[in-house]
């Protein structure tokens, strides 16, 4: 179902501000991801920008309808870290690459991501990278030079680093660029670049060779949306140089200053407090984590509990707390069939830049208020409490809300009795099992921490 009156309003890197969404064509949204370089697992991080445009594409595709939105998200499949890979392996590219996609799309279904409805590898769109390359050149933006083809950045100088906030002589001062001497300008960027007989190329107009990664998305999304569409998305850490890169490689080709007119971009990713690295032993793949028994849709929630544009820190704390979470609203789901629509506040927050943080909030307070479908709907709306995530909480769980009812039914006894023993007994035995207790006039909540052990509580 449309709902084509919620006003959508997005924080676009392009203007620093937030915007409202208005799409070129109301039923035809156009959307463009920056996706993985297939050489190996997909790490945590390289997930949150999956989960962040998966809620803003089902977002787009509840306002404007199913089949009014095209999104398009690419596999990097030729690249020099699979070239490395290849030969510290030993295995074909294409092998690699085809394997490490389907990974890819597997961990990623895993937390709930809907699959886009492009999904372009770069070796399939080399002829349109060549005719790309080409037309920079006839227009002067772009120079061969030793096999190579670079971007000749003083060709879009005032214009280059308008995305990143950045100058170009800073860029140059502060920057840490390749040096070669055919390079006219340090900051210039390669589009193409010469292959030996060990590694993967194409016939062009300037030898054998292989594209630069810049070029890729540029003339992925110009072959799929059009040289104008709605939306770029990535991680922030593309913002400078490859978001920026692509803007004036599109741009110049096309003559004009468009290209993607709203841009969002993810904020990083720490573990425990600190950054990700395999040196602090806190590096996790997606699939270490699911194989450690963090299902998918626990994973996806923590996720959404911060707002794409704060860091987030993956702990076991809220990982803990978000499966406490997802099995009490199972629970109370179970057997339900979801309202018709979303809650208009669950909407709201998610339509203000996204809030899925805010749009949680709301979730608990469907939960508390017993509105089950409403719940239901809401929360698939988000891609949680939906029946393919739902496998793992078939296992033991524990019904808070028996021991809710127990509690509320014990606390109103002894108001008529004003013996309180046993109400504190069960307080003191929830807070124990790692229940936060929570009572008012209209009823009792028990919420559970990161430190919930259900077992503590089958004595009762």
């Amino acid at each position: 179902m449309e709902t084509t009156d919620i006003e959508i309003k997005l924080h676009n890197t392009k203007t620093r501000k937030k915007e409202v969404f208005t799409p070129i064509e109301a039923d035809n949204v156009r959307m463009y991801v920056c996706g993985p370089t297939v050489y190996d697992r997909a790490h945590l991080g390289n997930a949150r920008p999956v989960v962040v445009f998966d809620v803003l594409y089902r977002l787009l595709r509840k306002v404007y309808g199913e089949n009014s939105v095209t999104y398009a998200r690419n596999f990097t499949d030729v690249d020099d870290k699979i070239n490395a890979r290849a030969a510290e392996t030993g295995r074909e590219i294409g092998d690699i690459t085809a394997e490490t996609a389907r990974w890819f799309l597997e961990d990623m279904g895993a937390l709930g991501a809907l699959e886009p409805t492009h999904m372009p590898r770069a070796t399939q769109y080399i002829p349109q990278m060549i005719a790309m390359i080409e037309t920079l050149i006839a227009k002067g933006h772009a120079y061969a030079a030793e096999g190579h083809v670079l971007f000749a950045v003083d060709s879009w100088k005032q214009h280059y680093g308008n995305l990143s906030g950045r100058s170009v002589d800073d860029m140059i001062a502060g920057a840490r660029v390749e040096v070669a001497p055919y390079k006219r300008n340090p900051m210039d960027f390669v589009l193409w670049k010469p292959s030996d007989a060990s590694l993967p190329g194409w016939d062009s107009p300037w030898g054998r060779g292989r594209p630069g990664w810049h070029i890729e998305c540029s003339a992925m999304a110009d072959d799929l949306l059009g040289e104008t569409f709605d939306i770029h998305g990535g991680g922030n850490d593309l913002m400078f140089p490859h978001h920026e890169n692509e803007v004036a490689q599109s741009c110049c080709a096309n003559g004009d200053d468009s290209f993607a007119r709203y841009w969002l971009h993810n904020e990083m990713l720490q573990v425990e407090g600190k950054k990700m690295s395999k040196s602090l032993g806190n590096f996790f793949t997606v699939r270490d984590l699911l194989n450690q028994g963090y299902p998918g849709e626990v994973v996806r929630l923590v996720f959404l509990q911060t707002h794409y544009r704060k860091p987030m820190d993956w702990t076991d704390k809220k990982a803990k707390e978000a499966e406490a979470t997802l099995r009490k609203w199972r629970g109370l789901t179970a057997g339900v069939e979801p309202a018709a629509n979303a809650s208009a506040a669950v909407l709201a927050a998610l339509a203000d830049d996204l809030n899925t943080a805010g749009a949680i909030a709301e979730l608990h307070k469907l939960a508390a208020a017993g509105d089950a479908a409403g719940l239901l709907a809401s929360a698939q709306l988000l891609g949680v409490l939906t029946e393919e995530l739902g496998d793992w909480a078939g296992g033991p769980s524990v019904d808070l809300s028996t021991h809710e009812a127990r509690l509320f039914e014990a606390r109103q006894k002894a108001m008529e009795t004003k013996d309180f023993s046993e109400v504190d007994r069960l307080k003191a035995a929830y807070l124990a099992a790692g229940l936060e207790v929570r009572m008012s006039k209209s009823g009792v909540e028990l919420i559970a921490s990161g430190d919930f052990d259900p077992a503590k509580l089958e004595e009762l």
